[in-house]
């Protein structure tokens, strides 16, 4: 019985159940945040020159976006900066910043191990060169360039933080500060990553939409395999839990709205942007972003039926996914 069963369970391993110790990674991180508010003046403007050479589009958006701040001239970089620095939200907020990430070295080998993850199944695909923590005021969780991951720092400081709290509410929608999470920081960083330079926007049918969702769920998957399904969709177990018992009931909605072949942009962002919510739903109380959480079930099915790589499943075309799809799967 020896043979069978060793094939049985060769049969059955997780492709996603790699070893990358051997992975070679070339990745730098840069806590900008920290520089920017904490150094003296000398290694400030030494920083400031050397982002600008090296950084110039992520560094660009962080000043001028973000912060507000010129940064073509050093003098008016500097006075503009020290004015910033005296604000008053700005400082509690900063402090805030300094006690919740005192200590960054777990989400760096965190963000490094599943980087090495992607370069293992996907060797040929561009990766970062840099991941910068910053503070974007709460304009961007993650902001990706062609070589860079931003982290706003202060968009994962909890929804019951102080600064967080004196949010607009106007702006700031309780759902908002509900995704102001710590516990998906590096996730998130994953995931924008894939969604920018490995699996960009698509124009196309919610079906087509759904499925690239699928794969930047699985590959963040397959960037993080010891992680839970829920926290890889960014869900708590209750959300998946009510996904699962209410699939069927959302396949027949989007089959009897007519919605998969849809080209319609508000009927997409309703299905796969965050909210409080799915909208539009027979029944009611459940997670937003459903199309996201479907598009992985299907793509999901079908490698549960076929054994390609992952370098194919990126290239494989959204219909093939779709027609081989049965949602008691």
């Amino acid at each position: 019985f020896t043979l069978p069963f060793v094939v049985l369970l060769c049969s059955c391993s997780d492709p996603l159940d790699v070893d990358v110790s051997n992975v070679n990674l070339d990745l730098e991180f840069i806590n900008m945040d920290s520089t920017l508010f904490y150094s003296d003046s000398v290694e400030l403007m030494n920083a400031h020159r050397f982002y600008k050479e090296e950084i110039s589009e992520f560094y660009s958006y962080q000043l001028g976006y973000c912060m507000q701040i010129g940064s073509n001239v050093d003098t008016t970089f500097y006075n503009s900066l020290q004015d910033y620095k005296a604000d008053t939200f700005i400082i509690r907020l900063e402090r805030n910043i300094k006690k919740e990430f005192k200590d960054l070295s777990g989400s760096r080998e965190l963000i490094a191990d599943g980087i090495k993850h992607l370069k293992y199944h996907l060797p040929k695909e561009a990766l970062p060169e840099k991941v910068i923590f910053m503070n974007s005021l709460f304009n961007s969780s993650i902001w990706c360039t062609e070589k860079e991951i931003g982290i706003g720092l202060e968009r994962y400081l909890g929804k019951d933080n102080e600064c967080v709290a004196r949010l607009n509410p106007m702006h700031y929608h309780d759902w908002i500060k509900e995704d102001m999470n710590r516990e998906y920081m590096e996730r998130d960083a994953i995931v924008g990553w894939l969604q920018t330079n490995i699996l960009e926007e698509i124009d196309g049918t919610l079906a087509e939409k759904m499925v690239r969702w699928g794969k930047i769920i699985y590959f963040t998957k397959a960037a993080y395999p010891d992680k839970e399904d829920h926290w890889v969709l960014r869900y708590t177990e209750e959300e998946l839990e009510w996904a699962e018992e209410n699939k069927h009931g959302f396949w027949e909605y989007l089959v009897q709205e007519k919605l998969l072949f849809d080209n319609n942009e508000r009927n997409a962002m309703n299905m796969l942007n965050p909210g409080p919510t799915t909208p539009g739903l027979p029944e009611s109380g459940g997670p937003d972003r459903l199309g996201q959480y479907l598009g992985w079930k299907m793509v999901k099915s079908y490698l549960e039926q076929y054994d390609i790589t992952m370098e194919e499943l990126l290239k494989l075309p959204y219909n093939e996914i779709l027609q081989e799809f049965e949602i008691d799967s």
